[in-house]
């Protein structure tokens, strides 16, 4: 195996392993606000808010880790 398969199967694995944590992670986010706004709907708006925030630092593990991928390929 030369080095540019090791490359893109390296960045394959950084990917895919990357993305499947902060998936599973806004899924149970998501299902858990929904179930809490419907326990108490008055305070949706602080849930959502919550629930946004929590998305965004969940989606930015992601994106680190497809950044980290395309370093593999590329350095």
């Amino acid at each position: 195996m030369d080095l540019e398969s090791a490359k893109l199967i390296g960045m394959a694995i950084a990917a895919g392993f990357g993305v499947m944590g902060p998936a599973i992670g806004i899924g149970l986010i998501g299902g858990r606000a929904l179930e809490a706004i419907g326990r108490n709907p008055d305070a949706s708006g602080k849930i959502v808010s919550n629930m946004i925030l929590a998305i965004v630092f969940a989606e930015a593990l992601g994106i680190l880790a497809i950044v980290v991928s395309f370093i593999i390929k590329f350095v």
